[in-house]
């Protein structure tokens, strides 16, 4: 873990949105607009009663910022009314949406299996670095640089909502763990990343 630039953050909560029928199916996402179903809801029901157990009162005197995609936006709105807080009263920033998974987006991987499987070996060869077809896809390392300002700009304790790569990102960037490993490792919906005192870990 990289403890210098960790301990350089201030106090970061970084949660991922609830869960999509896209989601439970299996299909890319990316940027697509795909609303929380019922458990998606719940999850971020669940993480917003989880920070008013850690925070209580202290949540009004975090920065609130999120993605601006419908699914990341309704999970910060649910969590805010957990905490109390106006619903609407959060930022978002367009450089925190998922990775574009361009003419891949909408597929599941057994579906690619069959339409590209020379796409889906080089993406198990190299997850971090690979590039899915299409003019506006992006690479999870691309991702990262997109998203690294986002993260240098924060300067207060700061609870976010975005995406399963967006956490990725912020991982391979912060804690020292390779892309490769942060490409692959499991983003849960119904935790949050808890970043304080030079240490990362799930709540």
């Amino acid at each position: 873990m990289n403890q210098e630039l960790l301990l350089a953050k201030p106090e970061l909560f970084i949660c991922r949105h609830g869960q999509t029928d896209w989601n439970a199916e299996g299909r890319l996402q990316g940027q697509v607009e795909v609303p929380l179903n019922d458990t998606g809801r719940a999850q971020a029901r669940r993480n917003g009663r989880h920070l008013l157990e850690l925070l209580g009162d202290r949540a009004r005197d975090y920065a609130y910022l999120a993605s601006p995609l419908g699914r990341s936006s309704e999970t910060m709105r649910i969590i805010r009314t957990e905490l109390g807080l106006d619903p609407d009263d959060f930022p978002t920033d367009e450089r925190l949406v998922e990775l574009d998974f361009g003419g891949w987006g909408g597929a599941t991987m057994d579906e690619l299996a069959v339409s590209d499987a020379e796409g889906i070996r080089r993406r198990k060869k190299d997850k971090w670095g690979f590039v899915p077809p299409g003019e506006t896809a992006e690479s999870y390392a691309m991702l990262a640089e997109r998203a690294r300002p986002v993260f240098e700009a924060i300067e207060r304790p700061t609870i976010l909502v975005a995406h399963g790569g967006i956490t990725r990102s912020f991982l391979a960037l912060y804690t020292g763990l390779d892309g490769q490993e942060a490409a692959r490792i499991d983003i849960p919906q119904d935790q949050i990343l808890h970043v304080a005192n030079g240490r990362a870990a799930w709540v």
